[in-house]
């Protein structure tokens, strides 16, 4: 018999140490960025600048870089050919927030060459938005209805949730690719120095963790409703 405490202690061994991961991630890129935020650059760029003299060499005058609010809140929106970055960024003239501008300014360069997974990830984003949130009540919903309706509306919470795994997954190639570009674009453009390139190394690979940790949270919980499910299917029969 698939007990109520079997269920329970999966839960907690599946979910909670990409969780704990994740929480440290985020740790770890608030603190490297702050550090890197400390010295000021050579150059004198600041994250806007930065990203504007990319932009630009690369043929994407038509990208606007615009502030945005919230702490790391920095993003590129394909559809409104916009960089949006945060304070902290935009104003900035240090590694963190150049590494960061030049990071989003990737995504636009991934944009206009059509990469394939920015695409994939893009095109997904509505099923994500509604799977994020109605998966796992339709999940739960189903597991409660089981013995009723059997284990169809719990699998539509199950492949509904599904779709957050794999924008996860899609983002960790879109985001690794993104910051190898920004590495180049920033020593191409003139915009850091070899030295300083090392502290925008580290903001970036410490960034790259909490997108590492997205995938683990994500496919953790999938795995676990699959076997949730699949075990009191056995236990039914």
């Amino acid at each position: 018999m698939f007990t109520f405490i079997e269920n329970y202690w999966m839960f907690l061994v599946l979910t909670i140490p990409p969780l704990l991961f994740g929480i440290w991630a985020q740790f770890r890129v608030q603190r490297t960025f702050s550090k890197q935020a400390q010295t000021r650059l050579d150059s004198g760029f600041t994250g806007a600048e930065a990203a504007r003299r990319i932009l630009d060499r690369s043929g994407l005058q038509n990208v606007r870089v615009e502030l945005t609010q919230g702490f790391l809140s920095d993003h590129y929106d394909p559809r409104a050919k916009t960089l949006r970055l945060s304070p902290d960024v935009y104003n900035g003239a240090n590694a963190a927030a150049v590494g960061v501008a030049a990071h989003e300014a990737g995504h636009a360069l991934q944009d206009k060459q059509n990469y394939v997974f920015l695409k994939w990830r893009t095109a997904i984003v509505p099923t994500v938005q509604i799977g994020s949130i109605l998966g796992p009540l339709i999940f739960m919903a189903g597991m409660l209805a089981l013995p009723l309706v059997g284990s169809g509306l719990a699998w539509v919470g199950v492949i509904l949730f599904g779709a957050t795994a794999v924008f996860a997954i899609i983002t960790l190639p879109v985001e690794f690719d993104a910051s190898a570009r920004a590495e180049q674009l920033l020593a191409t453009n003139g915009i850091v120095t070899p030295v300083e390139m090392n502290g925008v190394s580290q903001v970036l690979n410490a960034a790259a963790l909490t997108y590492v940790a997205a995938a683990a949270q994500g496919i953790a919980t999938l795995l676990y409703y699959v076997l949730a499910l699949t075990g009191l299917q056995t236990s039914e029969e």
